[in-house]
């Protein structure tokens, strides 16, 4: 199987339980016994959907055609991962606790978000990583504070952070399983006068004690965490992890008028809802508004996941490009932001860093390990 023959087939997989010529194309599939199962494995695990490819295989009764030894091997990475989120649904309901105890209301996002209102069957399903939650301007330096003195402190015990615009440094406590990352901002200043804590907070629900976002922004922001917080807009690639939260948010929201308020959002959401549309084999609920912009970048799209080795090519260009065009602008706006400018003159001295980056460039070697 080519990578994109793989990804398709694992992008089906996950829908089967919902979208019944999926569930047709996938079985016989698995009857004709051509599925390259080590490809399956190496695709849905880079894509971090390998639980939930368990999950659905499983609950369509489908293990039957996967091989025993791998069945084995899902079932291990699952029951783990679904360890790992109960003890995260524990230390995030703890926060949540705390939190509102000193009046203050988080609205937890993103995967952490989705297992504690139960978007998915099974737990497992999700692999997360941070604790992610919102507040607003008023209530974020008191949430830093109130999980300082809750003995939450920095990953990286640094003298110094460069000015975040979206999140304080993340946090972590000892003997808890997640870091937390304490939200002001949704996404990157560019596109934060379109969807920020004013825009979310006017409809974000509440359900069993626990704020999160609306629906519709869920799905929104699950497409802008890879679209643009992650650049996804300018590799025109794909996550499989963030596609099927957009495709489960598909089946309690109408997915093609969710991004109706916005303006410079619209164009790369719409995108990522035709790669969604795409890869998925057009699920009604992901039917996406057709645009001159929308075919361009499908067209590209398809080119990139048929030939892999172009992608990787395409993809590190992009990432050199963006990486110079983001140093730049530190550069320039420490010209007139104070508190830049002095985190760039801490970093160009720190003795560790000039030695980090005269190994990268081959200038010395690296030190050895204590």
């Amino acid at each position: 199987m080519t990578y994109k023959e793989t990804l398709l087939f694992v992008a089906k997989c996950l829908t089967i339980n919902h979208e019944e010529h999926n569930k047709t194309i996938v079985e016989n599939k698995l009857k004709s016994n051509t599925v390259d199962w080590e490809a399956v494995v190496k695709v849905s695990t880079a894509h971090f959907v390998f639980p939930a490819l368990y999950c659905n295989l499983k609950k369509a009764d489908f293990l039957i055609y996967v091989p025993t030894d791998l069945v084995a091997y899902m079932i291990h990475i699952t029951d783990l991962n679904r360890d790992r989120n109960q003890q995260i649904i524990t230390q995030a309901k703890e926060i949540n606790k705390l939190l509102l105890a000193n009046e203050i209301t988080p609205i937890f996002l993103k995967g952490t978000g989705n297992i504690l209102e139960e978007l998915y069957e099974d737990i497992a399903e999700r692999m997360v990583g941070d604790i992610d939650f919102i507040f607003s301007k008023e209530d974020y330096p008191k949430a830093i504070e109130v999980l300082q003195n809750f003995k939450y402190s920095k990953v990286h015990d640094t003298t110094y952070d460069f000015p975040m615009f979206k999140h304080y440094p993340r946090l972590q406590k000892e003997n808890n399983i997640a870091a937390v990352e304490i939200h002001k901002e949704l996404l990157i200043e560019a596109y934060a006068d379109e969807f920020n804590y004013t825009f979310i907070k006017k409809d974000a629900q509440l359900i069993n004690g626990i704020h999160f976002l609306s629906f519709k922004n869920q799905l929104n922001l699950s497409i802008i965490a890879k679209q643009i917080n992650d650049k996804g807009f300018h590799y025109k690639d794909i996550s499989l992890r963030n596609a099927y939260d957009v495709f489960l948010l598909s089946k309690k929201t109408t997915a093609k008028s969710a991004f109706n308020d916005f303006i410079n959002l619209k164009n790369p959401l719409n995108c990522f809802l035709a790669s969604c549309y795409a890869v998925f084999n057009k699920p009604t609920s992901l039917e996406y508004i057709e645009t001159k912009e929308t075919k361009e970048y499908i067209d590209f799209f398809r080119r990139n996941i048929e030939n892999n080795a172009q992608s990787k090519k395409f993809h590190k260009k992009t990432e050199t490009k963006l990486f110079i065009k983001q140093r730049l602008k530190i550069i320039k706006d420490s010209i007139f932001d104070k508190e830049k400018r002095i985190w760039l003159i801490k970093r160009t001295t720190d003795k560790n860093w000039q030695h980090e980056k005269l190994v990268q460039l081959g200038l010395k070697k690296s030190k050895p390990n204590a």
